[in-house]
């Protein structure tokens, strides 16, 4: 006797998914489950669909980051690792035998402008999640002057448009993450209400947990509604400059010497000393154990070049130059640069110490003129000189065809 079979699914009939019987055709109770899932709904089902992000893997994630971040190779694929990591163990992950995989948290060390934020925005733009960023240098403990550490979580709602679903999948930037050290390594007879305060404050929800919070933002006061969110399958990013932390680090490893010449073990200096750092070099220079053992992953950042910042200043899919140039166009102008004016623009960047920022306000101040007379240069080609960055001189203007 042949087996029966769904006439929909095709799987053959089984105890536990028994069939109904048609007119020459069957239906398994699978089929049936799912056709009335789709004709009257299931909010589970439909708020699952709604609120997982595209999954990408590592490779995927690093390419895509190539797009807009110059550099930071191995910042990059530290973070692609992690974020599909814990992306996975959201929506992949299925338990067995009661083993779970916990979160892994991120903490980016790098100088000032290098890409940390860069790095957050553009992960969570293209997988789809919320992302809330915060400066530390706000936040106090409840109850005192300032923002209160629970707050972030209520950016993250807002960011999510109000879905307590998506926000419970989003990422949270922290940065200037080394401004909150406590003030020093041993504990403050005084109140350190912004630095080791926050720390403290900073662990619960990191470490995933249901927190209580006003749907609006500010202080939490009686009689008052909430919304609770559950904080562990939330990704935290921290980030800092952590100026000073390069110093420790040296004179921890100046201080571990081999064989009878006493040779140190590393020579390495600044600029790239930050690649060893531990965890006893974090609790040095102020972040609280409880807090750095939260933060799984680290990732250092090189400070930039002038080779990186003229690229970050062409290449990126969102260039400074490329903006400036599509503002021109939308007047009929054409914007061209010189290799010595991008090199000139590179370096008064460096100089200001602010990093891949800082390229905008020298683009503003260099083009200020230009762009006052831009609505009148339609069909001209606009030439910008080393002179018109370091002397403010005019640009090269060319009657240009193609633009006419």
């Amino acid at each position: 006797m042949a087996k029966k079979e769904c006439s929909f699914c095709k799987t053959t009939e089984k105890k536990e998914n028994p069939f109904i019987a048609g007119h020459n055709a069957y239906i398994c109770s699978n089929c049936v489950i799912s056709a009335y899932k789709i004709l009257f709904g299931d909010d589970e089902q439909i708020q699952n669909n709604t609120e997982t992000p595209v999954l990408l893997i590592p490779k995927e994630i690093h390419r895509m980051l190539n797009d807009y971040v110059i550099g930071q190779d191995e910042a990059k694929k530290t973070l692609a690792v992690a974020v599909y990591n814990h992306y996975k163990r959201i929506f992949k992950h299925i338990h067995e035998n009661d083993t779970s995989i916990d979160k892994s948290n991120i903490l980016l060390i790098g100088p000032t402008g290098s890409g940390k934020t860069l790095l957050a925005q553009t992960i969570a733009r293209f997988l789809d999640v919320p992302i809330a960023i915060s400066d530390a240098t706000n936040l106090t403990e409840a109850g005192y002057v300032g923002e209160d550490v629970e707050n972030i979580l209520t950016k993250l709602l807002q960011a999510a448009d109000g879905d307590v679903a998506k926000a419970e999948q989003g990422i949270i930037f922290i940065d200037e993450m080394d401004k909150i050290a406590r003030m020093g390594e041993n504990r403050s007879i005084t109140r350190d209400v912004s630095g080791e305060g926050v720390q403290q404050a900073l662990l619960k929800i990191i470490e995933g947990s249901v927190v209580n919070i006003p749907p609006k933002g500010g202080r939490k006061h009686p009689n008052q509604d909430f919304l609770q969110i559950d904080t562990s399958n939330i990704l935290f990013i921290c980030g800092g400059a952590f100026d000073g932390l390069a110093d420790i680090i040296q004179r921890r490893q100046g201080s571990n010497k081999l064989g009878f010449g006493q040779t140190k073990r590393s020579q390495a200096n600044k600029s790239n000393s930050l690649h060893f750092v531990e965890s006893d070099d974090l609790v040095q220079f102020g972040i609280i154990p409880e807090l750095i053992g939260r933060l799984h992953v680290t990732a250092t950042l090189d400070e930039i070049t002038l080779e990186d910042m003229v690229r970050i200043a062409v290449e990126p899919k969102n260039s400074i130059v490329k903006q400036y140039q599509k503002l021109f166009e939308i007047d009929n102008a054409l914007l061209t640069f010189e290799e010595s004016a991008l090199n000139a623009i590179a370096q008064k960047a460096i100089n200001r110490k602010t990093g891949a920022r800082g390229l905008r306000s020298i683009m503003e101040e260099s083009l200020l003129d230009v762009m006052y007379e831009l609505p009148e240069l339609a069909g001209y080609e606009v030439i910008i000189t080393e002179d018109v960055i370091n002397n403010g001189v005019k640009p090269i203007y060319i009657k240009n065809s193609k633009t006419a």
